[in-house]
């Protein structure tokens, strides 16, 4: 009788925020700034196609996008979260704890982290990842002890380098970017320290001590407007961006991307992973707005179709590196069927 109850009372809850999200025309989307123009470009070819409402687009951060999203169901909560790394454990959690038990994952493409520097500036730029994270780590190397980064100047970390001020602008810690510059970077340029390779710290030691950015003004935190970042570099050609590699793509005219281990950014390097800072693209579909949500589905459709997805795909044109054949197969049988993700290790 009590398991009756329970089942007609989840059953009512579930009409109730179906009716809900019913009263939304809009798509409502939100999460990373590197996936928000691959998601925007989908939804004006969607709008163009269909004359449907074009969905609402906010450029949030993948972890703002994911508080959000896993907020719960209903028309008061998005539908999809673009995210520049996987869900999270946590993430998973209170999507859980929330309502949100059915989402489907989707891995649209890769990106690559990109530096990049005006082009007005005319030094042929190409750094180490133990430079990149010498010039923007909270704490180094000096003369022998694990101390504050006194670097001011490129050319203290390099002679060869220039005698100019390093200044990086780069996004907050909400940032799916940070979460992956700091991983792929930081994380990868501090682990090949003489100090650490010859000191035996293991992996917690350097996710522990070599994760947090300089805030004594080398490194600025610029925000989830990437647009802003590429404006201040423009202003000043010896700062740096950090960026996913759509926005270098898309802004070629006035950028170009440095170099990292001698290989520049771009489709190809990415592709072949010998571009060092590359990382998975994502969006999650609440699955409990499939068919409740007007459009959701067409949508969905466009987003996983290969004329969106495939190499030489319209959103290709716009610096994402497509799936494999057989891998973007998967993703579209998978996602347009609603299969729901596992829960992340």
């Amino acid at each position: 009788m009590s398991f009756t109850k329970l089942s007609v009372s989840a059953l009512a809850l579930a009409a109730v925020s179906a009716t809900a999200a019913a009263a939304r025309d809009e798509i409502r989307i939100v999460g990373s700034s590197t996936v928000f123009p691959y998601t925007q470009a989908v939804a004006e070819q969607f709008a163009n196609n269909t004359g449907a409402p074009s969905p609402i687009v906010e450029s949030t951060g993948t972890g703002g996008g994911m508080k959000i999203f896993c907020g719960g169901i209903g028309e008061q909560h998005p539908d999809i979260t673009g995210a520049s790394r996987a869900m999270k454990a946590s993430e998973y959690q209170l999507c859980q704890e929330n309502g949100v038990t059915e989402v489907s994952e989707a891995l649209i493409g890769f990106d690559g982290l990109s530096l990049a520097i005006s082009r007005s500036n005319d030094f042929a730029w190409d750094l180490t990842l133990t430079e990149i994270y010498l010039a923007l780590g909270a704490q180094v190397p000096v003369d022998g002890e694990w101390a504050d980064n006194p670097y001011t100047t490129w050319d203290q970390i390099n002679p060869d380098l220039p005698a100019v001020e390093i200044l990086a602008y780069g996004p907050p810690p909400t940032s799916g970017t940070r979460d992956a510059f700091v991983e792929l970077a930081m994380h990868a340029g501090c682990e090949e320290l003489d100090y650490v390779k010859d000191g035996g710290f293991d992996g917690d030691w350097v996710k522990e001590n070599c994760s947090r950015m300089r805030t004594d003004g080398p490194f600025v935190e610029a925000g989830e407007n990437d647009n802003l970042i590429v404006q201040r570099l423009e202003a000043d050609s010896n700062a740096m961006g950090i960026f996913g590699y759509s926005f270098l793509y898309e802004n070629l005219d006035n950028l170009k991307g440095v170099m990292i281990n001698g290989v520049e950014p771009s489709t190809d390097t990415i592709a072949d992973k010998s571009y060092p800072v590359s990382r998975p693209l994502y969006f999650y579909v609440k699955n409990a707005h499939r068919g409740v949500i007007p459009n959701l589905n067409e949508f969905i459709e466009e987003y996983m179709s290969d004329d969106a997805l495939e190499a030489g795909g319209y959103l290709s044109e716009r610096g994402l590196v497509a799936l494999a054949d057989d891998r973007r197969a998967a993703l579209q049988d998978a996602v347009l069927n609603g299969e729901p993700m596992s829960a992340p290790e």
